[in-house]
């Protein structure tokens, strides 16, 4: 006896057939890989987030602050061995017009650092007070001969987490001064000149 085919049967056939006709659109898909427009969003999205990770890490601010670094332990030991040469020359401090050279021959220090040039990016021009060395000037020193506020041996700093800390660019300054006995980051609209001991604001 023959069986008729109900609704059911038929919607039954119809889902069987569907999801035949699903499987194999899968199939050919992965046959075939993605369609160009997927690889089109693929490609944006991936250069979105290089770009926006590119922005976070600012590679040209990391090379900024890694020459700053540079420069602040070169003023440190600057600044000590200023102090060894007053202690070992009869309490006088270095000439300014061949401070360097000074120092290097009674070994304080012994060899001078050398320059560490600023990026052209940053548009921070160096300091110039008797400045050293001569290729990549970096480092200025300036002499109280007659108030008695000592010497002070400084450079420009560029990196945006230093030049923040002052209003306008090109203004921040890392300095030592014998007359206080440290060494900190200073704001000037030029290059500085010593201070009496006590009276200079120091940023950190």
């Amino acid at each position: 006896m023959k069986r008729l085919f109900y609704a059911g049967d038929i919607k039954g056939i119809c889902f069987l057939y569907s999801l035949k006709k699903r499987l194999s659109q899968i199939r050919n898909k992965s046959k075939y890989g993605f369609t160009l427009i997927e690889l089109l969003i693929v490609v944006a999205i991936l250069g979105l987030l290089a770009a926006v990770a590119l922005i976070l890490i600012n590679p040209a601010d990391k090379l900024a602050a890694s020459k700053d670094a540079g420069r602040i332990s070169a003023i440190a030991q600057l600044g000590g061995a200023i102090e060894a040469y007053y202690s070992s020359q009869n309490s006088t401090f270095p000439n300014p017009t061949d401070w360097g050279n000074a120092m290097v021959t009674t070994g304080h220090p012994r060899i001078f650092p050398p320059g560490i040039a600023y990026l052209s990016a940053y548009g921070v021009v160096p300091c110039t007070t008797n400045a050293l060395p001569a290729t990549d000037s970096t480092y200025c020193y300036d002499l109280d001969m007659i108030g008695g506020s000592g010497a002070i041996v400084f450079t420009k700093l560029e990196a945006e987490g230093k030049t923040e800390l002052c209003s306008v660019i090109g203004s921040t300054y890392f300095v030592y001064s014998t007359a206080d006995g440290r060494a900190g980051t200073i704001c000037g609209a030029s290059d500085p000149t010593p201070w009496p001991p006590g009276t200079q604001i120091y940023l950190d």
